[in-house]
């Protein structure tokens, strides 16, 4: 690994550790909670969030902290099963996006989803009996929360247009309408996970059956004429550029031409979707046809740029150019070092400071690159250039 990337690595290592050590609060039942940022503006446990940090930084959480949040998510899971999108202090749950009482859409489609992943993540860190006696007591809850969520015939995510879900927590605000495409790779890595966790062989039989019926459908959302996948089969049938990179970053199966043609499509444009290293939604020029709320163009989920997206990004990226991956990992990490991790930015805007997964999720991205030599070498040369030219 090559000085400047290592430096880089210490850099967000250094500041997810402390981003994570700023966001813990103590629930009622002295849990301790990990909130999405450090200055208290989400002051609860977002189940999608968490798993971020937990996925990507574990090395800053400790099992017990884990195990505690796991366990508090599901205490709170609704009556019908639903896990919560988010957990106060006090106890306060909220199901959906929104002020608590007033949620936007019904319940967010991903709660259980990245509460699986939370789980996945801790199984590769206890010792496998440890693991089985929790996961043990865990799945039945696991397995009613996928079950609640709405599929189509065709087994994808599905969102009724007349009563529609709030979907994957990052565009909470979206009225994603019909088969669903970011929300239907959660629910199939999900799925997958689950599968690997089950000590049942049925049930393992029974989530492979939904991954399958996934794998089979997906290619609905597929926009030949583009060359990429879009949000949605009804309101926002649009280019999803988050949902694009995520599929080959968790490697949902595809065609090696569909690979080729999406990684083509995000290097073709991505000078339409980054800025400051982070990424847009959408193409720039672009906004969501259908919102929960409104919000201005520009800002938030509705074309501002996030970092949450940009190791996905950057993954994508080396594996087609070297170079340019490297450029926009450059370009974020000098961002995080000279203004901050923010929720979203654009220009002549910035949203909620100390937000931990837009450094988190970097980092991971950054640790699956630092044994590649292609990129190594790329980004030592962006930095000495950067370096002659100042």
């Amino acid at each position: 690994m090559n000085t400047h990337l290592a430096k880089a690595l210490q850099f967000l290592s250094d500041s997810a550790s402390s981003l994570i050590n700023g966001c813990k609060v103590s629930a009622f039942d002295q849990t301790t909670l990990f909130t999405p940022d450090g200055i208290s503006s989400y002051n609860a446990l977002w189940l999608r969030d968490f798993s971020y940090m937990v996925e990507y930084a574990g090395e800053c959480i400790t099992d017990e902290e884990i195990i505690g949040c796991v366990n508090y998510a599901i205490r709170h899971r609704r009556s019908d099963g639903w896990m919560p999108d988010r957990v106060y202090a006090d106890g306060t749950v909220a199901y959906a996006a929104g002020e608590v009482g007033s949620p936007i859409g019904a319940a967010n489609l991903d709660n259980t989803p990245f509460l699986i992943f939370t789980v996945y993540s801790l199984m590769a860190r206890l010792a496998p009996d440890k693991f089985r006696d929790l996961f043990d007591k865990w799945e039945p809850y696991l397995f009613q929360g996928l079950s609640a969520i709405p599929l189509d015939e065709s087994g994808l995510v599905r969102s009724d247009p007349s009563a529609p879900h709030s979907p994957y927590g990052f565009t909470d605000t979206v009225a994603k309408t019909g088969a669903l495409y970011m929300e239907s790779l959660l629910y199939w890595r999900a799925c997958l996970q689950m599968s690997a966790m089950t000590a049942s062989q049925a049930q393992k039989e029974e989530y492979l059956k939904r991954c399958g019926a996934v794998e089979a459908s997906i290619n609905m959302l597929y926009d030949a004429s583009s060359h990429a996948y879009l949000a949605a089969t009804g309101d926002c049938r649009q280019i999803d550029i988050w949902g694009n990179a995520y599929m080959l970053y968790i490697n949902f199966p595809c065609s090696r031409q569909i690979r080729d043609h999406i990684l083509h499509f995000l290097l073709q444009y991505y000078d339409r979707y980054t800025f400051c290293g982070q990424i847009r939604h959408l193409l720039s020029g672009e906004y969501w046809q259908r919102l929960l709320i409104d919000i201005r163009k520009e800002e938030y989920q509705n074309g501002a740029y996030w970092a949450t997206a940009s190791g996905w990004v950057i993954w994508c990226l080396a594996q087609i150019d070297k170079k340019t991956a490297a450029q926009i990992f450059y370009d974020v990490v000098a961002y995080f070092e000279t203004e901050g991790s923010y929720e979203c930015i654009n220009r002549d805007y910035r949203k909620l400071p100390s937000f931990v997964v837009s450094t988190t999720n970097v980092w991971g991205a950054a640790k699956r690159l630092s044994e590649d030599t292609g990129f190594n070498d790329a980004y030592e040369t962006i930095c000495k250039n950067a370096a002659d030219r100042s």
